[in-house]
């Protein structure tokens, strides 16, 4: 069964090789009752720009945008962007969806089981390798596991998973971290799994590894990090 499909009596069908601008999410619903972003509303929606031109994908009734608002990443190092979003199917949970002009190029498994979401950190070469990754913290509330998945030839494949960390607590409205280089390659920076602590992962030669980067305190310790604030 598609899981989406463009919604062609509203807007023209893609032809050929687009190049997306701008995305938002649209078509706000109340139909799925997690709340895990403080409030009620998730999104039926993706609308987006591609060559001067607005399409839209909609969602069946039975999946929703459990999201703040569309990732442009490109992930295939062609120098036009993907997005990345939080699909949610409201049986399954939440699942990391990567969409093209001409609809989704691919996703990871749905956690499975409903009212469990994922949290993206962010996308880069992380092993200089040349492929992106993509990193989420799986169930930032119950599991509290980073994963790690690269993206290659259109499709995402699981490369490692590092328990005891996290980025996100019920009821707020965005998500800690995120992805930084601060000349020595890139790193995740989340929280440990208890709020006291910055941890900031990297992975290389197929290894994740995790350093204390000092104490959480707030939105503010997150913001010096990424800025790679040594105070």
């Amino acid at each position: 069964m598609r899981l989406c499909a463009l919604a062609l009596a509203m807007w023209p069908a893609v032809a050929g090789a687009q190049t997306i601008a701008s995305a938002e999410f649209v078509e706000p619903t109340t139909r799925y009752d997690h709340g895990i972003l403080g409030d009620a509303v998730e999104w039926g929606g993706l609308r987006f720009t591609a060559d001067g031109t607005t399409y839209q994908i909609t969602l069946p009734e039975t999946h929703v945008f459990e999201d703040f608002e569309p990732r442009l990443w490109d992930l295939n190092s062609d120098g036009a962007p993907e997005m990345v979003v939080i699909e949610t199917g409201m049986a399954r949970g939440a699942a990391l969806a990567v969409y093209g002009p001409e609809g989704k190029i691919a996703q990871t498994p749905y956690i499975g089981r409903t009212h469990r979401w994922l949290a993206p950190i962010g996308a880069a070469d992380l092993d200089g390798d040349g492929a992106i990754e993509i990193a989420y913290i799986d169930r930032p509330h119950l599991a509290k596991t980073l994963r790690i998945w690269r993206f290659s030839d259109g499709a995402l494949s699981h490369v490692v998973d590092v328990p005891g960390l996290t980025n996100h607590r019920i009821g707020e409205d965005n998500i800690a971290g995120g992805i930084r280089d601060c000349g020595q390659g890139p790193e995740m920076i989340t929280a440990n799994a208890d709020w006291t602590r910055l941890i900031a992962t990297t992975f290389v030669d197929g290894r994740a590894q995790t350093r204390d980067i000092g104490t959480h305190e707030g939105r503010t310790s997150f913001a010096a990090a990424m800025a790679c604030d040594p105070s």
